[in-house]
């Protein structure tokens, strides 16, 4: 999520509402009334997921219990009726879109070069933000989705991209290899992974001169009182490794919402505290989730990361003195950007981000983020989590103070 000025968020709250909880069935029928929606199923019809071209091919939910089953995007639903175009932003929802960054510094996507990096001269480009993207192919399985657009960094580089992205549902066999486990029988499942293709399709090279992109995928989902965010990281020293979280996006995170340790960190994900975190490449494992012990959902974010790679692009609101030196993953809880004002939404977000893509001419890079919701009991979901996350259900539960 963005670092957006407070009076800002403010406005742009009024025109979001906090989404009640709805099945997958409900909210399917909301968004085909609005607009075309490419359904993924398995043969069951158990495990779903609805796709939009016109909002860059984004998976907006998805379900492991068929129409009447739980829907575990977070979906806008006010904003999208509304169809007005909102200036900076429209924050439509969904649990896996296409980004590219970085938002701020030098390099900045969302500033034209010299202004000011404040929210008023903040504009998320429309490529990512409004711009439909084409179908190239579909299947009852996976989507295929391309765009070719070019965009001017605050540097005053052009950028020429061609995209492509493919969403894939996964059938259990292939999610259980990624998760490293055998099949627990019982658990109800839905996972789906995008694959990001993006291309220098301009004539110059992208380096660290004139500035180069990375794919930013984020995921925003329904918060809870009970859900809490679930990052396994790195152990070792900030001399070697740096940092163990970068959590100081809106201000200091209180203490009974973010708990970091040597090897995991917990934060709280009930979408009322604006906060962020973020973890750089060398603590970061390929893998970030969240636990819902209300509705006993397991979620895992999985990434690709390439090893030994650390140039990252950087975000902050600011000119840098090190524009590579960014997150490879990030978590959002949404809340009151002031006292009395609404949330945004509100959700919490996943996401991670490609390397700097240092592309010649007609190279290419790749990242791939994948999203899995296991549903079942505290029993067989404590035994992915001690292997995915390598902490029990109940270190979770008991990982913030009460």
């Amino acid at each position: 999520m963005k670092a957006i000025g407070a009076g800002a968020l403010v406005s742009a709250a009024a025109a979001a509402a906090p989404a009640a909880a709805a099945n997958f069935g409900d909210d399917l029928a909301f968004l085909q009334q609005r607009k075309d929606v490419v359904v993924l199923t398995d043969k069951a019809g158990l495990a779903k997921v609805a796709l939009v071209a016109d909002w860059q091919g984004r998976v907006m939910t998805s379900t492991a219990g068929g129409d009447s089953g739980l829907s575990f995007g977070w979906i806008n639903r006010q904003l999208i009726a509304s169809g007005e175009v909102q200036p900076h932003i429209n924050v439509f929802g969904g649990e896996d879109r296409f980004w590219l960054g970085p938002e701020g510094g030098q390099f900045s996507l969302f500033f034209a070069q010299g202004v000011p990096f404040d929210f008023e001269h903040w504009y998320t480009p429309a490529a990512i933000d409004t711009m439909p993207f084409k179908i190239v192919s579909k299947s009852k399985t996976s989507a295929k989705f391309s765009a070719a657009f070019s965009l001017t960094n605050y540097s005053g580089t052009v950028l020429d991209l061609k995209v492509l992205r493919e969403v894939r549902l996964l059938a259990p066999k292939e999610v259980w290899k990624h998760l490293g486990l055998a099949e627990i029988p019982g658990v109800q499942m839905v996972a789906f992974e995008s694959e990001n293709k993006i291309t220098n399709a301009g004539r110059k090279p992208w380096t660290k001169q004139s500035g180069m992109v990375s794919v930013w995928i984020l995921g925003m989902f329904n918060p809870s009182p009970l859900t809490t965010v679930v990052v396994p990281i790195r152990p070792g020293p900030e001399s070697e490794l740096g940092k163990a979280v970068t959590s100081d996006y809106f201000g200091n995170v209180p203490p009974e919402r973010l708990v970091v340790k040597s090897n995991v960190i917990y934060f709280k994900a009930d979408g009322q505290y604006r906060s962020k975190i973020g973890i750089g490449p060398k603590r970061s494992l390929g893998v970030l989730g969240s636990y819902d012990a209300a509705n006993r959902v397991l979620t895992l974010a999985q990434y690709t990361q390439p090893p030994g790679v650390t140039d990252y692009v950087n975000s902050l609101w600011k000119l840098q003195d090190d524009p590579f030196n960014g997150d490879v993953a990030n978590s959002y809880n949404d809340g009151p950007v002031a006292p009395g004002a609404k949330p945004l939404g509100p959700f919490y977000e996943l996401e991670s981000s490609s390397p700097a893509a240092a592309l010649s001419p007609g190279k290419s890079l790749t990242h791939i983020h994948r999203t899995i919701h296991l549903i079942g009991s505290e029993e067989q979901l404590d035994a992915v989590a001690k292997a995915v996350l390598g902490v029990t259900l109940q270190e979770i539960k008991n990982g913030l103070p009460k």
